[in-house]
């Protein structure tokens, strides 16, 4: 046998060696599952780690103050640590605003079972915008930025866009609904085809792990899991009572058990949500036909003929 062959030999098997290695790698014997933490014992550790940041951590307040507000001011919120010659600044911790959040496991199709955990999110308002607030279930035109709490950008929009805030995180819809709005009459047009408001709502908020992606790593696919999160917002307007499926019964009053969460209210079961189902309960006629009398106005509080607490439009025995 030549040298030749000898090599080609060890080398068919070398080759053979590693694709049986590789094999009995992807046969997944010794792969193990790691099932995700609990919502429960998240939540607590998250939120120290939010505290420590908003002690540690202060944001250029001073810009927003129109005593002391630059010129050329971007109304920008940028944060930095409290050292150095920042050290006697304001710290996040002054400012910030707690507002506890009810998470549970089935939001994040999760197993565990665990329904109601409270969770607490953090929100500053550097600027009040001039309009309202919107709900969590309303649809908003804002510009965004999230990073982590290193700083790190792991998504952002410069530009207003709509969001519809039923179709984010839980944290972010109710995060956003902290805000005040602009209003239309405060409109700039720059002449470029963009546009700013002169009084819109601008805010931060911090949201730990539970309100945002948990053990997922979001939609940019960056986000570690089990991250707290901190979303910078400019929020310019909202359509006030969002009604996604123009059933004449606004987004807001479509979750009907009230948990602050629009996907799991589904009255007649068939995989719909109440807010984008035009039959809510299922009885062959419209959320809208049993809401509005015969000339097409809306009756409100809404008809519920047989008295029995439940609303026409949701109580497949009356139709």
């Amino acid at each position: 046998m030549t040298n030749l062959m000898k090599y080609g030999n060890l080398v068919l098997l070398v080759f053979a060696l590693v694709f049986a290695s590789c094999k009995n790698d992807d046969d997944g014997d010794d792969v193990q599952t790691v099932p995700p933490k609990l919502l429960s014992d998240i939540a607590p550790e998250d939120d120290a780690k939010i505290k420590e940041f908003l002690s540690t951590h202060f944001y250029n307040y001073e810009d927003f103050d129109p005593a002391t507000q630059p010129a050329d001011f971007d109304f920008k919120i940028r944060i930095d640590t409290l050292a150095g010659d920042n050290a006697q600044k304001r710290p996040l911790s002054e400012d910030a605003v707690p507002v506890t959040v009810n998470m549970s496991s089935s939001f994040i199709r999760l197993s565990a079972g665990e329904d109601d955990v409270p969770h607490t999110l953090y929100y500053i308002e550097a600027r009040a915008g001039g309009g309202g607030s919107p709900t969590y279930a309303d649809s908003t035109l804002i510009t965004y930025k999230g990073t982590l709490l290193d700083g790190t950008v792991f998504d952002e929009s410069q530009d207003f866009t709509w969001h519809e805030l039923y179709s984010r995180v839980l944290g972010f819809a109710h995060g956003v609904a902290q805000l005040k709005a602009g209003t239309p009459d405060q409109i700039i047009e720059h002449g470029d085809g963009t546009f700013s408001f002169g009084d819109s709502g601008i805010g931060m908020f911090i949201l730990p792990s539970g309100l945002a992606y948990f053990n997922g790593s979001g939609p940019s696919g960056r986000i570690p899991v089990y991250s707290p999160l901190i979303f910078h917002i400019e929020l310019g307007t909202y359509v006030e009572d969002t009604d996604t499926d123009n059933d004449g019964v606004p987004n807001i009053r479509e979750d009907v058990n009230g948990n602050g969460y629009l996907l799991d209210d589904d009255t007649d079961g068939d995989t719909q949500p109440d807010f984008v189902d035009v039959d809510d309960d299922g009885d062959g006629v419209t959320t809208r036909k049993e809401i509005t009398d015969d000339n097409g106005e809306i009756i409100f509080p809404y008809p519920d003929s047989d008295g029995d607490g439940i609303p026409d439009y949701l109580d497949p025995k009356v139709n």
